[in-house]
């Protein structure tokens, strides 16, 4: 008896997603075409019942500063507070943890030689929830524990890709060493390309949005050797999020089956792109 990995789930998440989830706007025209593309994605983890989401996200400096900067920090904590990002937090549940898998996982990914830094205390961003609302709706309660893993891709140097593509594999063989019955399915968060700020803010790149999924699905490792510089010059200063789907595509093994892609632009400035993926056996 041990626990497995199930299924990846990819997706963006822009906080306005969150708020038009929020204030009763996913019908509109504007919208609905970007919720539309989750319908198939919502269906498809109510019937896979996950028993844990770990879902890898970056903070957007509400539980870091420029103070402390790590560069994987894992939740090991019972329980994740919303968080005010400015305007007041979402109206969305508590996120529970899941301690013994989290600790689990910190002490096999650590003493595979992953410097992780272990949080204890932590309130989550949209940069979490948003996703978490992509994927199951409004509901009184999450459905599930979540162990949250957020990347530093904020402040340079983040991350490469071929790190946290291993990182993945290593998260995986942390959770199939975990001497309990569980379904864990494992979120890649953030993207695709978008820019915030400076002459070339609003700049979206389809083509390089659908050439890094394709790599994604067929090729990690291709994704994982673009350089960050690529990164910055196709997709725009934020389109380094990327990195974090490769977090979540090195956790499902060498081969998937694509269950669901949707590509949209625009939601607010950003283009927004979804993958469901499942590991071969």
């Amino acid at each position: 008896m041990a626990a497995k990995i199930v299924g990846g789930y990819a997706t963006s998440h822009v906080p306005a997603i969150g708020v038009a989830m929020d204030t009763g706007k996913t019908e509109e025209d504007y919208w609905k075409p970007v919720f539309k593309g989750y319908e198939f994605s919502r269906k498809w983890i109510e019937d896979l019942k996950p028993d844990v989401a770990i879902v890898v996200y970056n903070d957007h400096a509400t539980a870091f500063s420029l103070e402390i900067i790590p560069t994987f920090a894992l939740g090991c904590a019972a329980q994740y507070i919303p968080a005010d990002e400015g305007w007041g937090a979402r109206p969305v549940p508590v996120v529970e943890g899941h301690p013994d898998l989290a600790w689990h996982m910190a002490q096999s990914i650590i003493l595979d030689e992953f410097d992780l830094t272990i949080v204890n205390e932590m309130e989550v961003d949209h940069g979490l929830t948003v996703p978490l609302s992509l994927a199951f709706g409004q509901p009184e309660a999450w459905p599930c524990p979540v162990i949250p893993l957020a990347v530093n891709v904020v402040q340079y140097p983040p991350p490469t890709g071929n790190r946290c593509l291993n990182l993945g594999k290593a998260i995986r063989k942390a959770v199939e060493s975990f001497d309990e019955d569980l379904r864990v399915v494992i979120f890649g968060t953030g993207g695709m390309s978008h820019q915030l700020q400076a002459e070339r803010a609003g700049l979206i790149n389809a083509d390089f949005d659908n050439a890094f999924l394709d790599k994604l699905i067929t090729d990690p490792k291709a994704a994982a050797a673009i350089p960050h510089v690529d990164y910055l010059r196709e997709a725009g200063s934020e389109g380094i999020e990327l990195v974090m789907w490769l977090v979540m595509r090195g956790a499902l093994g060498d081969d998937v089956t694509l269950r669901h892609r949707h590509y949209h632009v625009p939601a607010s400035n950003t283009a927004v792109g979804h993958l469901v993926l499942e590991p071969v056996e």
